[in-house]
């Protein structure tokens, strides 16, 4: 621990052996250190007044002179360093954002600060602030995710088309491209979509598209997607066929006209050859894989 100490000094100062640093930046902690030299790099102290000093200085009498030896002066940097270091790095835990991530083809689960439960779908984004968040439990999702919250404050989830507020209730909420569905499975949601508000309660869910509302009764308990089923309402080929895309991690063109048919059904996420197949018997279209990752569609 010494060794390691006197090595974050060293580095520090830019007093290591080019040996020394590619050790030093081997360390499982190196990136935590970064960070504390950025945010150390950036504080600011007050200027320096050397007429004030100077006149303090020939106000009092010489005091006699005390020698702080080498090794207790080495000691003094080295914990000032670690004191500068604690408070850096429970600032950068605690006022920093946090994000969570599913790649298409992934899911992510995790826990929010006050144990709500988040399942992150195939292509989405969650990020929020750990700071107060008993207070403000505010975060913000891109894609599609399911929330079991834990009984609390006012618990708010924004959208680039809208909000939803709970307090404590299990729901589930996606927003694709212009399409904006909200299913609550537990409890009470309120949903601000634009200028219109409306209040969802155990098994209601409703859909906001190029300014429709629909509303709909869930006929789970959870969502599909959590079953390993995509489930559609009224959904348009393109829309889909991007789902598709997500949950599988291909890439599929649609060499066809578009379509104004709508869908409503279930999709497998866990059997492509089966799902290509679904949407081609629907839409009368023709699969070509031309790759493992890589399909067509052609009209028959």
């Amino acid at each position: 621990m010494m060794e390691k100490n006197y090595n974050l000094s060293k580095w520090l100062n830019n007093e290591l052996t080019e040996a020394e640093l590619a050790e030093f930046k081997a360390d499982p902690d190196f990136q935590k250190y970064e960070k504390i030299k950025i945010y150390s790099a950036q504080l600011k102290v007050a200027d320096f007044d050397e007429e004030n000093v100077l006149e303090n200085i020939l106000s009092h009498k010489k005091a006699a002179s005390k020698v702080i030896p080498l090794y207790k002066n080495w000691m003094f940097r080295v914990a000032a360093v670690l004191i500068l270091a604690l408070g850096i790095t429970f600032a950068v835990q605690n006022f920093s954002t946090e994000t969570q991530y599913a790649s298409n083809g992934k899911r992510t689960t995790f826990s929010l600060p006050d144990n709500s439960e988040v399942v992150l779908n195939s292509g989405s984004e969650i990020e929020y602030k750990k700071w107060n968040w008993n207070n403000h439990r505010n975060l913000e999702l891109k894609g599609e995710a399911y929330f079991k919250v834990a009984k609390g404050q006012k618990f708010e989830v924004k959208t680039c088309l809208g909000k939803v507020a709970v307090l404590g209730t299990q729901f589930n909420v996606k927003a694709r491209k212009n399409r904006f569905d909200i299913t609550c499975f537990e409890g009470r949601v309120k949903v601000n979509y634009k200028d219109k508000e409306i209040i969802l309660t155990h098994g209601q869910s409703v859909t906001f598209e190029n300014g429709n509302q629909i509303i709909t009764t869930a006929t789970s308990s959870k969502p599909e997607w959590l079953e390993n089923q995509i489930a559609f309402t009224k959904e348009n080929l393109a829309n889909i066929i991007d789902e598709v895309q997500r949950q599988y991690n291909v890439t599929i063109t649609a060499k066809l006209e578009s379509s104004d048919e709508l869908f409503t059904g279930k999709i497998p996420t866990d059997n492509l050859d089966v799902a290509l197949q679904i949407i081609g018997t629907t839409y009368n279209l023709e699969t070509k894989k031309i790759a493992p990752n890589k399909i067509i569609f052609e009209k028959k």
